[in-house]
Parts: structure tokens; sequence; C-alpha cells
């Protein structure tokens, strides 16, 4: 035998594999094809420790809900065929929201390829469009190369999730195992180098405007540039505004904080984004969510747009300064050269237009007149005892949006929903996995009823391993933002939205969950104070108001400028 060198299985390799990663904790879904692999994982269960989904979609979400919390990478293993198509929705998830994922597969034996085979398909052909890289291993020789060059690629420049195929005969058969971990590949470059010249004309036109704006997004966190980022905020006196991704890089309650941009966004960061003359955008990637009509966006200013990713700059809005790199990197050598300034009247004009939106919308919301509950005030009424330090994962719809609005974060990686892609189903699993990414933190799941039902076997899972997630559905029997919209633009025609829905109370109580229902304004709060205090899974579900809707608005197609309060 050589030196340095252990002849293992192929299957085994995987496993060795992932605890050089450091890797300490998988999601998965066993089958015939990655059999070989689940019997070595059984023989390392005192170092990697498995969590069994029950579906391989909440496995998927589960590990991107780990990724997020953590910071870390998340793993997950399905079989072939279907248990690997059924990931194919959280990896698209993971691949529009920059999520590093590492997905294992098991696939027929080599010599069974493009046969039809048992549970084949071709799940390179499928998720090469929805990956940042995936590979076919036939020969195990190959595992421990393929492997870590996976993990690096998905955590290094702009994260993302890899596939790595995996024969059966693979994974049975014998060779040398070494592992070394990858640092580089040649034909890779994962971040730009940060240009000092740029950076100093980046600086001129920030310190020479008038009217100036940040839009940041989660690329601050993905980044780890919390702290940076805020000194920059400070140091430069600019109003800062955030993408539903870069929700909580700073807290909610400091001043320079002005608010969410986007459809539902708030008012003032939404009208002034047509009247600011430097608009900074940090980490974000000018989503049409974001940014309405191209071509009335922020036609009268200056755009400087801080990017790991050079295929996102000029791609929606043509940038005058791209200013390409890691922006932790980059707002650390920006700031040096960043002028302390004041900008008292530019600020009272964000102050102003919240007011408006406050007396329009926001009193309305959250401290209604009306005899229903509204999700405003149930998700406000979270914050008065979390005091912003929990983590909020939503799922899809008005909920979703209504949480983004209203929820208080004092901490970063506290906002987890599924943001590009838009996935209803996500919240359940992504809090299975936040709560084992930050143990220590309080995790609550908000979920639409819609959502909810997408992926609520997996309450087994938060059954089976005894975690404490906390889990809201604010329920109005409704699909609430498909509703919302065939009221507005479909004259009410409510087609196929209106939900008959199961008592989810009993179904909870079904996966010995404990859980309770409220109706009245009265019991909201006791309601939420037990569940926080409880120490075990917790079902909460809220009945609020069937016809809500969230405002304000930018209708589809329209310009920021035309965001509506009613």
């Amino acid at each position: 035998m050589k030196k340095n060198l252990i002849n293992i299985s192929g299957a085994e390799a995987v496993i060795k594999s992932f605890i050089a990663e450091k890797v300490d904790l998988i999601y998965g879904y066993p089958g015939g094809a990655i059999m070989p692999v689940y019997d070595e994982l059984f023989k390392f269960q005192n170092k990697l420790h498995h969590v069994l989904a029950r579906h391989e979609q909440g496995a998927i979400h589960s590990a991107q809900g780990y990724a997020r919390a953590s910071g870390r990478v998340g793993v997950v293993i399905a079989t072939s065929g279907p248990g690997a198509t059924n990931l194919v929705t959280g990896i698209a998830d993971a691949q529009i929201d920059s999520t590093p994922i590492v997905c294992i597969t098991g696939q027929v034996a080599s010599h069974l390829l493009g046969s039809d085979a048992f549970q084949e398909t071709d799940i390179i052909g499928i998720s090469t469009p929805v990956t940042k890289w995936n590979y076919q291993i036939t020969k195990a020789s190959e595992i421990p190369t393929i492997i870590a060059k996976a993990f690096y690629i998905a955590r290094s420049g702009r994260p993302g999730p890899v596939l790595i195929d995996i024969t059966k005969d693979a994974q049975f058969e014998f060779f040398d195992f070494k592992y070394q971990n990858c640092v580089g590949i040649r034909s890779y470059k994962p971040e730009p180098n940060v240009e000092l010249e740029i950076l100093k004309k980046a600086a001129k036109v920030i310190n020479n405007a008038k009217k100036p704006m940040i839009v940041w997004g989660q690329g601050v966190i993905l980044g780890g540039a919390e702290s940076l980022f805020l000194k920059f905020v400070e140091l430069s006196g600019i109003p800062a505004v955030w993408t539903i991704l870069g929700a909580s890089a700073i807290p909610t309650s400091h001043p320079l904080n002005k608010g969410m941009v986007g459809m539902h966004g708030n008012y003032g960061p939404n009208i002034l984004t047509n009247e600011c003359d430097v608009l900074i955008a940090i980490g974000m990637r000018f989503d049409d969510r974001v940014t309405g009509d191209l071509n009335t966006y922020a036609k009268q200013a200056k755009i400087i747009h801080f990017e790991i990713d050079p295929a996102e700059v000029n791609k929606n809005v043509k940038a005058d300064i791209p200013v390409l790199g890691d922006c932790k990197k980059s707002l650390e050598q920006i700031i040096p050269f960043i002028s302390n300034k004041n900008y008292f009247s530019w600020i009272e004009r964000f102050d102003s237009l919240m007011k408006i939106e406050n007396k329009k919308v926001i009193q309305k919301d959250l401290f209604p007149l009306k005899k229903g509950l509204t999700m405003g005030e149930s998700i406000n009424a979270i914050n008065n005892i979390t005091k912003g330090n929990a983590i909020i994962v939503t799922d899809v719809g008005q909920h979703q949006m209504v949480a983004c609005r209203y929820a208080k974060f004092s901490k970063s990686k506290s906002n987890i929903t599924s943001g590009g892609l838009g996935t209803m189903g996500f919240a359940l699993p992504a809090a299975i996995g936040a709560k084992m990414g930050a143990p220590d933190r309080h995790v609550i799941a908000v979920i639409g009823d819609g959502g909810y039902q997408m992926t609520i076997q997996e309450l087994g899972t938060i059954y089976q391993n005894n975690l404490p997630v906390k889990i809201v559905v604010l329920n109005n029997d409704f699909l609430g933002m498909v509703r919302q919209w065939q009221q507005m633009f479909f004259e009410k025609r409510y087609a196929s939205t209106e939900m008959v829905n199961p008592d989810f109370v009993a179904i909870a109580k079904g996966y010995y969950i404990k859980s309770e229902r409220v109706t009245s304004r009265e019991d909201l709060d006791a309601a939420i104070k037990r569940m926080l205090s409880n120490d075990e899974p917790y079902f909460l579900e809220i009945r609020v108001e069937k016809e809500d809707n969230v405002f304000p608005m930018i209708p589809t197609g329209a310009s920021v400028s035309d965001i509506r309060l009613e």
C-alpha cells in the first residue's frame, strides 16, 4: 500500500471526504442507487448526523436553511430518478439566491447509463441550467478530487449549488484513497480583483452627491461584510435601503436604515429611487421585483454597482461605475476615501414619505380598527416578544411580504426566505435547517396556509428530531397573493385560489407537536408568549382576515414611482 493511502470503497470515500470538509450534518432520503453511501453513513454515525427528511424537496430546503443561518455549506443526499429530480426545485432556488449547497445523488451502474434502466434519469442534463457546477462520477478514484472541487466551488465567490452524480458501481469499487482540500481551480476565478483606481473614482462620485441612496442586498451577508457595511453607511451618512434577501445585514432600528425596496417595499425608498442623484448598489442584482419598469428606473442617477459576479453587472441596469470584487474587500478599501457628510434635507424626504405610508398603510396593518386579525399585527406581536433577536423564516406570498416589511431584526442572518425563485413550501423545511444551523436562536417559521401544505409532511422530521421550531401559519383560506392580484387586476375573478383547509391544529397534534389556534385579538399576545416560552416544537394557527391586501404595491411592469398605497 502506498504511503498515506488507504484502500476503501467509493461509498466510504464519500463519507471520508465529507469528514475532511468538516461536514457534521447531512439531509437526505435513501434509495437503491445511493444505498452503499447510506450503509457507510450508518458506520460513521458518531461523526456525521443524518437528518431523514420526509421528501427530497424537504431535504434540500433544510440544507438551504442550514446554509443561510450558519454560513456553512449545506449537504444533501438523494437516490437516482425521482429522488434526484425531487431536488431540482431546491437546487434552482439555491442557484438564484446564491446558497452554497453540495448535492450527492446516486445513479444506476455505469454500464446501464442511457438504457432507461429503473430509476434512471439524466440528472446532469436536467440540473445543468440550475447549478453552479455539476459532474457525474463513474470511477471511484474520482470521488475525493471531485468532492473537494464541489465544496470549493459551492462556497467560493458568489456561492451556489453543486451536484455530484455517482454511479452505483463507483460506490462499490475499491481504490487507494487520499483527500486533499481544493484551494483553487485553474479555469475558475471565483472573484475579480478589486481595482483601487475604480474605488477612488466611485468615492469621488459618492462624496460629491447631493441626494445619494444605498441599496444593499444579500451580497453583504454572504460576504461577511456586515460590520464594514455599517461603518460605510455611518461614515458616509447616506440613507440605506434593502432588498428582501439583504434584510438584517444591519439592524432595522438603525436611523439610516430607511426600509425595503421592491414591489411591496416601503413608499419612500421606491419613490426616491427616481429622485436620487447617485445610487450605490451593494451586493444586489437589480431583480425585476426591485426595479419595476427598467425604462424608468433611476434614469437621473449615476449608478455605482458593487458586485462579485461580473455576469450581473450591466445585465439589467447599466452601471456608470462597476466595482467588481468581493464587497468586504471593496468596502474595506473604499472607506478611507469616503467623506463624512450630513444629508438632513434628503433624509427628511425619506421620513416625510414614511409618515404618509404610516398613516395610510402601517397603522391600519399593525393597529387595525376592524374586528378580524391582520397579518401585520401578528408579525408585530412576534416583534414585541422577540425584540428582533429571532430568525424569521418565511414562505412565499402575502405573509412573506408582510413579514419582510414588519419583522424587526437586530442580528444578521435573521431573515431567511425564498427570494428569486419564490418557492412555496420553502419555509417549513428551511426552518428545520435554520434551527440546526443556529441552535441557540429562536427560529420562527411564518407560513401561509397554501405553502404550508406543500411540505407539511416535514412535521415528521421536526418530531423525529425533537427540533424546537416555532411554526406560525397565517390562515386566510386563500392563496392570498394570487387572490390579491385577481381582485386588483382580474375584476375579482377568484379562479382556483380559495382553499378548503384541513384542521391544522389536529394535524400538528397528530405529529405530537403542541398546537393551538388563535381567532381573536385578545388571545394573540398570550398565545405567542406560550409558543416562544416552550422549549419544544410548537404550532400556532392564526386566523386572519380573508381578503386583506398587502400595500404598498408596484403593479407588474410599472415604474417604482407608480407605487400604490391602496
